[in-house]
């Protein structure tokens, strides 16, 4: 190899760390592919097995059944990308960037998930039958989540460097926009057990 093709050898690999450091970095993915992944779990074991009344039960007349929860959930999971795509539309300002970010990744995955903080859903999510039933919405929230998950693997973005509103939490950085979808299903799971604990749940 002559001088310039070790030059350019020695460059490459000097320059790799610092393209790196600018995206995100391998402990947030895998700590966001976690998050992503179990919850997406949570929802197929609480939906597997129902019968077609279990599936369109309501515990009250203006409650959601478990079909219409899944719809919410694959509703808001198919826009994700159009929500990342806002956050990232925003100046970066990696001087907002968060000291402590793992301390406030862990605050968003405990608090959407507690129930007795109650919130109304926008009205561009709420379910209104766009699925035929319940395993129809199951379908469209898997390739929804595969979606997400599927970006999370291969961003190089410099997502905890762009800030973007959210209703209930305020702002978030665009990778904490992930672990909103993993704590927002986490929290309509905690919904489903309940339908599912309900006096008048069909027994089959």
């Amino acid at each position: 190899m002559d001088r310039r093709g070790q030059f350019a050898a020695i460059l490459a690999l000097t320059a790799a760390p610092f393209c790196r450091a600018d995206g995100i970095s391998e402990g947030d993915r895998s700590y966001a592919l976690s998050a992503l992944h179990a919850s997406r779990k949570q929802l197929l074991d609480a939906t597997s097995g129902l019968s077609r009344t279990q599936w369109r039960y309501k515990p009250a007349p203006d409650a959601w059944s478990i079909a219409e929860i899944v719809e919410h959930l694959a509703l808001l999971e198919e826009q994700f990308p159009k929500i990342l795509a806002e956050a990232m539309k925003t100046p970066a300002a990696p001087d907002r960037k968060l000291k402590n970010a793992r301390a406030a990744d862990e605050k968003i995955l405990a608090m959407l998930p507690d129930r007795s903080r109650k919130a109304q859903a926008p009205e561009q999510f709420k379910p209104s039958g766009k699925f035929k039933d319940g395993p129809a919405a199951v379908a469209a929230f898997k390739a929804a989540r595969e979606r997400v998950l599927e970006s999370m693997r291969k961003t190089q973005e410099p997502l905890r460097e762009h800030f973007y509103q959210h209703p209930a939490l305020g702002d978030l950085d665009a990778y904490q926009w992930y672990l909103m979808v993993a704590g927002h299903t986490e929290r309509h799971v905690n919904q489903m057990l309940e339908v599912k604990a309900s006096p008048g749940f069909p027994k089959k």
